[in-house]
């Protein structure tokens, strides 16, 4: 069994910003295992918010003892994007080996496609509800939000997309005060979801609050053991396989996050079809999918996903899976 990392890089169609900055480009790193001629891959986004980087990232996953497999990755590396890229890589792998599909693999049903939401990046309300309007045709917008001064750009988006659901990503940048101020206004503009609207440390706040809308968890919510801290605080828990270290634990996330009452959302860093391919398993029957990385680059893999008005599609097997 050979392992190798390399590090790519896609350029966006456009700037991309949430509350803690702005982007260009998508940097991933692409993870390829190859056992007896057969070559699986993955693609992971480290993300700084968790003290990850291209570099530490491509340490972790090259210390790693060789051979392996998905079973004995879980306790050889914590949840995060090194995990993530051998795993997805690691049943690539096995799907290419045994002649098989992911979720033939996975014990689950043939998926469909998914409506995905469309990103539209934090800015001045003039400049938001013009993408808004660029892209009222969609069924779903996701707002990036997150300062204290929130409500014309909702108000903007509203105008620009009357029709469109909407939900609402603060990325941890309101404080308990905004988040109790706007909640209603967030109900009146036919908001649908409010994704981490207080910092992970700090949503003890959440404990008792009134959520007219509902409340989703994604940087309090990695894997597994996420799930007790969450009572009370969330109605919805935001699966991303670069928190959960790989589909393996995503896909068992999901089930405990349903067993203990939690709708799910689906979502992603941005990247490029290749890490969005193994989440659309994970995404079949959620509240909220959120897979529109591709959709964000001006260049993608060469067999990207399929988009269209029904959705992100399974992957091809030239893809993944």
């Amino acid at each position: 069994m050979d392992i190798r990392v390399t590090a790519d890089t896609f350029p966006l169609a456009e700037v991309f910003t949430i509350s803690r900055g702005s982007r260009t480009e998508a940097k991933v790193l692409t993870v390829s295992v190859t056992e007896s001629g057969v070559t699986g891959r993955g693609e992971c986004v480290p993300y700084a918010r968790y003290g990850e980087t291209l570099e530490s990232v491509t340490r972790e996953i090259e210390g790693l003892r060789l051979p392996l497999d998905r079973a004995a990755l879980q306790d050889l590396l914590p949840a995060g994007a090194a995990r993530n890229a051998v795993d997805c890589a690691l049943w690539d792998l096995e799907c290419k080996t045994q002649g098989l599909r992911a979720w033939d693999l996975a014990g689950l049903t043939a998926p469909g496609p998914e409506i995905t939401a469309f990103t539209l990046s934090l800015a001045e309300p003039a400049q938001m509800e013009a993408a808004a309007r660029k892209h009222a045709h969609r069924p779903m917008l996701k707002i990036k939000l997150g300062t204290p001064d929130d409500m014309p750009r909702l108000e903007a988006v509203r105008r620009g997309a009357p029709d469109a659901k909407i939900i609402v990503d603060a990325n941890e940048g309101w404080s308990a005060e905004v988040y109790s101020d706007l909640a209603p206004h967030l109900v009146r503009l036919g908001v649908a979801l409010v994704e981490q609207p207080l910092p992970a440390g700090e949503d003890e706040a959440l404990i008792g609050m009134t959520r007219p809308v509902p409340v989703c968890a994604d940087e309090s919510c990695h894997d597994r053991a996420s799930l007790p801290a969450l009572k009370g605080k969330y109605d919805v828990v935001n699966i991303k396989l670069d928190k959960t270290g790989g589909l393996t634990e995503a896909l068992a996330l999901r089930e405990a996050a349903l067993a203990e009452g939690y709708r799910i959302m689906v979502g992603c860093m941005v990247g490029s079809s290749l890490a969005m391919a193994p989440a659309v398993l994970v995404a079949q029957g959620a509240m909220v999918t959120d897979l529109d990385g591709p959709l964000l680059l001006a260049q993608d893999r060469d067999t990207p996903l399929r988009f269209d008005d029904r959705g992100v599609h399974p992957p091809e097997p030239a893809l993944w899976g």
